[in-house]
């Protein structure tokens, strides 16, 4: 039996933030992920779940002291790709929501229509149309 269904995201892509409650207002109001959980408080997130209404999710904290820390990834030093239906639409709330933007909307060889953008914090986003290939069992 072959399989040819693209299978929902189960990778959860980590970063972290200088101001991680900021970083995640930006994200649901840009972007329209929806907050999950933030454990921590006013200024410091200790672990955070946003997920992609489409699928999937990312998971975010505050950056620490990089001495002991047991996943020291440096602020603004993330990347992603996430499906989006109206990647047109979503450009356009990302850039009035302070989006810096890389790449206007555009057309790719493969067929997808896409944009990037980075957040606040320096990372780098990339939305477009684009579901992967179908995997064969």
């Amino acid at each position: 039996m072959t399989n040819e269904q693209t299978p929902p995201p189960q990778v959860w892509p980590t970063l972290r933030a200088t101001d991680a409650p900021a970083l995640i207002r930006f994200l649901v109001t840009a972007f329209g992920f929806e907050q999950t959980v933030v454990y921590g408080d006013d200024t410091t997130v200790h672990h955070a779940e946003l997920a992609w209404p489409p699928g999937g999710g990312i998971m975010l904290g505050s950056a620490r002291a990089t001495d002991g820390d047991e996943w020291p990834l440096l602020p603004g030093t993330f990347g992603a790709y996430a499906v989006a239906e109206a990647p047109d639409e979503l450009f356009a709330r990302a850039v009035a929501a302070g989006a810096k933007v890389l790449k206007a909307p555009y057309e790719t060889d493969h067929g997808s229509r896409e944009f990037m953008v980075r957040d606040p914090e320096g990372n780098r986003w990339s939305f477009g149309t684009y579901r992967g290939q179908p995997r064969r069992d």
